[in-house]
């Protein structure tokens, strides 16, 4: 309001300070009734969102990423057998479980993670932990772990090859600490100086620190493909450096090529049995159907073209289609080496059927016996005219991770495409493009595999000697395993003609069969549990390969150096296994439901005993059953019937005893093969025809 002009300015001037004075007044009031309700809005959203923040803690809350929710396929891979496979999960599992083992989960996987706690355990008691409580601690009758589990070179001792070592190393180092380095041939030898220079020029002056090519160094594809003809004396320059891609392991190539294969869930692929586990896996993992078909070990681990022709027939009757076939030469878990034949056989059958070859040859050095000599796929379709008419589809797989280099930690694989449209192969740059480039030292360690020093370098005479030492070695230990596994009664084990692993049968007393169906898992998980926990030795059950019904065994690796106390652990082992599962005293049973006498290892004793059954019929192609059951096609004999003289033992024999009756003729289980005379048929299980009864010789 206006102060009237009549006032006196003494009054006007007051008039005006005290109208000042209020308006200040008022406008501080209102400053702070605004910050009193703000402050008060801001406390009771705090006691808001604490009792909200207090509620979401205390109610259950479900978790984005659960067993329930995680993917399907996921979940349902199998890299190896399941522990507990029988059981789907979520179900509720028996009370009766095996101490101390990890529930659930991949067999392969299991076991080692529960090596890997004994081997804490063992530290831990030793105080090497850091920890100065052993309490708790189990009592081992061995104070380490033998891993026989994986092939690991580098893990069992195997010492790493220099030359490669001395380039890596330069590569990794910068310039002017290395190859720049005035004194750097003090320390390296000229020629790895040389071969590290260029390496870095392949890989544009950056060393192994940048990114490469998605496809993988040029250079580095370039020395793949040199020495891809010069292994298979193909045409210079016949081999394409566009169609190789560098790989973390061959592993990932692998994966790779089946994700372009893997259509939908109607495409399958043929996969041998038994098999590497990461074919079925990944299989599972992209929804595609697994055609399995059966090696055969009666005959090395051989391929049989009418069981490919068998397989493929099933699969297509069942609304499959068969896509592509892996062949895994040399062979794992088997071993066996393939003619060059057999090989032609399986290239012909898939340009045949219009299927495309994945060839898994990472293995290609490790061949051992004399005469025998690993042969390509790539050479054999060469050698056909396959390649040169486009009449197949191959893809070949290498690593630096086997053969003589054994260097799986440096992740180095490759694959080589035949036949592949260009189309086709940009779609295949796109996915390896989506992951960058794989590691610049594992391409490294493939260009060095591939082609190393030159004969008049230096470093030459060296390093061919390193590869040939451990390649020696390698076979020594492979025979030592694979005769030492199959001199043990009970077992079996085909010659370990390649790779690095053996492969036994083994026969398995009918009370652990029992007990692992009532543990939920297969008789050879039991075995390698017992064999892990009572003996140290780590290996893998072999159903975690696939084996055909009723067969038991493991696999064992013969890298370690230890390969001889290995095998006499073992059999020390099995004779134990035998007694804890069994009686001393093999007994006869028969089928309530068949007239067919049955001769059970009930009871299967851990020396080689001999089976006698009266006036029994031979039935030479008999296997064993599920639970490791012969037949014969006479009536039962009497139950409790004694099959022989404790003192009596053929483990070697090639002749009846002294008291048998002329052309009697026995069977023993000893490596599944009859001990004598015209029962003999290798690699079988009968029961035959003898005179003998209740001990009693006539």
């Amino acid at each position: 309001m206006a102060v009237p002009q009549t006032f006196s300015p003494s009054i006007r001037k007051t008039f005006r300070s005290r109208r000042r004075r209020r308006h200040l007044l008022s406008f501080v009031a209102v400053v702070m009734l605004s910050i009193s309700l703000r402050a008060f809005a801001s406390t009771a959203n705090h006691r808001v969102l604490a009792e909200t923040s207090t509620h979401v803690m205390m109610t259950p809350r479900r978790k984005r990423l659960t067993i329930d929710t995680i993917s399907d396929r996921l979940k349902s891979m199998e890299y190896g057998k399941s522990v507990m496979s029988r059981h789907p999960i979520g179900t509720p599992r028996r009370r009766l479980s095996f101490p101390f083992l990890p529930n659930g989960g991949p067999v392969r996987g299991k076991l080692a993670v529960e090596a890997d706690r004994i081997t804490r355990e063992l530290a831990s008691r030793r105080g090497e932990d850091g920890s100065s409580d052993s309490g708790g601690a189990r009592d081992f009758p061995f104070d380490r772990i033998v891993y026989t589990n994986i092939g690991n070179p580098h893990a069992v001792s195997q010492r790493a090859i220099t030359w490669p070592r001395q380039v890596m190393a330069l590569l990794q180092l910068p310039d002017e600490h290395g190859i720049d380095h005035p004194n750097a041939h003090l320390l390296f030898p000229r020629d790895a100086i040389e071969r590290a220079r260029q390496m870095k020029c392949a890989l544009d002056g950056h060393g192994v620190g940048a990114y490469t090519h998605s496809k993988g160094a040029r250079q580095f594809r370039e020395d793949v493909a040199r020495f891809i003809e010069g292994r298979d004396g193909a045409r210079p320059g016949s081999v394409d450096a566009e169609n190789i891609y560098l790989t973390a392991g061959a592993s990932e190539a692998i994966t790779m090529i089946m994700t372009a294969l893997i259509r939908d869930e109607t495409c399958g692929i043929m996969i041998p049995t038994p098999q590497y586990p990461l074919y079925s896996a990944t299989l599972d993992l992209l929804g595609g159907k697994k055609v399995g078909y059966h090696l055969d070990e009666e005959s090395a681990w051989g391929l049989n073209l009418a069981e490919l022709e068998r397989s493929l027939a099933d699969a297509r009757a069942n609304g499959i289609d068969v896509v592509g076939m892996v062949l895994i030469n040399p062979g794992n878990p088997t071993g066996q080496v393939l003619s060059s034949d057999e090989v032609k056989d399986v290239v012909m059958f898939c340009s045949r059927h219009n299927i495309v070859l994945l060839s898994d040859e990472v293995y290609q050095e490790n061949v051992y016996h004399e005469g025998v000599r690993f042969f390509s796929a790539r050479r054999a379709a060469d050698e056909l005219g396959l390649i040169e008419n486009d009449a197949i589809q191959l893809c070949s797989f290498h690593s630096v991770s086997k053969g003589v280099f054994g260097e799986c930690g440096q992740r180095g694989g490759y694959v080589e495409m035949v036949g592949i449209d260009e189309d086709v192969n940009e779609i295949l740059y796109k996915l390896a493009a989506s992951k960058l480039c794989s590691s610049a030292a594992g391409q490294a360690m493939v260009s060095l595999m591939c082609r190393g020093p030159d004969p008049t370098d230096e470093s030459h005479e060296t390093h061919e000697e390193e590869k040939r030492e451990i390649f020696e070695g390698l076979k020594e230990r492979g025979m030592i395993m694979s005769r030492g596994l199959d001199d043990i009664p009970g077992f079996s084990c085909q010659p370990a003609t390649g790779a690095m692993y053996c492969f036994p049968s083994v026969i398995m007393p009918r009370g652990a069969i029992e007990a692992s169906r009532e543990l939920g898992f297969s008789p050879d998980t039991l075995y390698a549990l017992d064999l892990l926990q009572t003996k140290g030795i780590c290996v893998v059950p072999a159903s975690g390969f696939g084996q055909k019904h009723g067969r038991y065994g493991f696999r064992t690796t013969f890298l370690s150096p230890e390969s001889q106390s290995v095998v006499d652990s073992m059999r020390d082992h099995y004779e134990e296994f035998c007694e804890k599962y069994s009686g001393r005293d093999r007994t006869l049973d028969y089928d309530e439901s068949s007239s067919s006498p049955l001769l059970r290892n009930d009871d299967f004793p851990p020396r080689n005993i001999v089976a006698f059954l009266p006036d029994a019929d031979l039935i030479s192609s008999t296997p064993l059953l599920d639970d490791n059951i012969c037949r014969c096609s006479d009536h039962p004999p009497p139950r409790g019937h004694n099959p022989h003289p404790p003192d009596v033992d053929l483990r070697s024999s090639t002749q009846p005893p002294d008291d048998s009756p002329p052309g009697g003729r026995m069977a023993s289980h000893r490596s599944r093969r009859c001990c004598y005379g015209d029962a003999y048929d290798n690699n079988k299980d009968h029961v035959v025809e003898v005179d003998g009864v209740n001990n009693t010789w006539r």
